[in-house]
């Protein structure tokens, strides 16, 4: 089992605008409804690749209740904490003639101390038997930027995989705990270690400076693929993946479902490589489809065959 944890979930709509212009007004296609949040995104994931995966978090509200009828109406388990605020709503507009998207996002509820050391209590039961934890997505208003660090380290006793997938300040605070993997995107990692990247050996440069803050395992998430540094059997290796050329739709969540298609993987005993591989194969998947985290199976074994990966010299 893999838990995802959903501090901030959101009801994202995602509707497509052909040749969007500011300032004019369009007509776009019929929008499509989903819960979302990283957590969850990573979650739909999981559910399509047919892996047990349990969504946990925090909702409130009309947008919360309804947040749980459609986990529901998708066959994903889920055991969210309820809480007093109402959960926020987001929009993407994407342009499928110029490929580019803009994403409207509320900024989420306020939620109390109470609400905080209940959901940790909820981790606590649903992690005993789990193979990992994924903790991801920003936090809620006025919460602690150290929360993702207090539950790493009180979630750690547990014994499983605890993977964080964040931003900013949280992202560094959780960092700071050991969790087993992180996996931010390109901003967020130049982000954490204080420089922008000029080209691929600064984005190698950074998995040994976020690997040396504490962590174990390092993905990031770039444009063409991802870089990697995974610890295990006693050696540091490095790898970088590049995804196939294709003509995309949307990105958004497409690195959750790579995190997610990678622990698929590795849950099932597939090796680095093949986890690596099969995770950017399932990202590229998704940016075909509009709606965070949906993809084809068939379409993930056709962009598998065209996904290469080579290992990096040690340094």
């Amino acid at each position: 089992m893999i838990i995802t944890v959903t501090p901030n979930a959101a009801l994202d709509k995602t509707i497509q605008v052909p040749s969007m212009q500011l300032g004019m007004r369009h007509r776009g296609a019929q929008g499509l409804v989903a819960p979302g949040g990283k957590g969850i995104n990573v979650a739909r994931a999981l559910h399509i690749l047919q892996e047990p995966v349990i969504a946990t978090g925090l909702v409130g509200g009309e947008t919360g209740s309804r947040i749980l009828r459609e986990l529901a109406g998708e066959g994903i388990l889920s055991d969210f904490v309820s809480i007093a605020g109402e959960s926020r709503s987001s929009t993407v507009l994407i342009d499928p003639t110029s490929g580019r998207q803009t994403e409207i996002i509320e900024n989420g509820p306020s939620v109390t101390v109470q609400e905080l050391d209940a959901l940790l209590d909820r981790l606590e039961y649903l992690s005993r038997d789990a193979y990992a934890v994924v903790l991801a997505g920003t936090l809620p208003r006025d919460v602690s930027e150290d929360w993702y660090g207090d539950a790493i380290k009180r979630l750690r006793k547990r014994g499983t995989h605890l993977i964080l997938d964040s931003e900013g300040e949280p992202l560094r605070q959780g960092v700071s705990a050991e969790p087993y993997l992180v996996a931010p995107n390109q901003r967020e990692a130049e982000d954490l270690v204080g420089h922008e990247f000029g080209g691929e050996s600064d984005v190698i440069g950074a998995l040994d400076e976020i690997a040396d803050m504490g962590v174990r395992n390092v993905l990031i998430t770039t444009e063409t693929g991802v870089a990697a540094l995974l610890r295990e059997g006693g050696q540091t290796r490095r790898f970088q993946v590049q995804a196939p050329r294709i003509e995309v739709l949307s990105t958004v969540g497409s690195g959750d479902v790579l995190l997610a298609g990678y622990l698929s993987s590795r849950m099932r005993g597939g090796t680095a490589e093949d986890a690596l591989l099969y995770g950017v194969a399932c990202g590229t998947a998704s940016t075909l489809v509009a709606g965070a985290a949906r993809f084809d199976l068939r379409e993930v074994k056709r962009q598998l065959a065209n996904t290469t990966l080579r290992e990096l010299s040690l340094r």
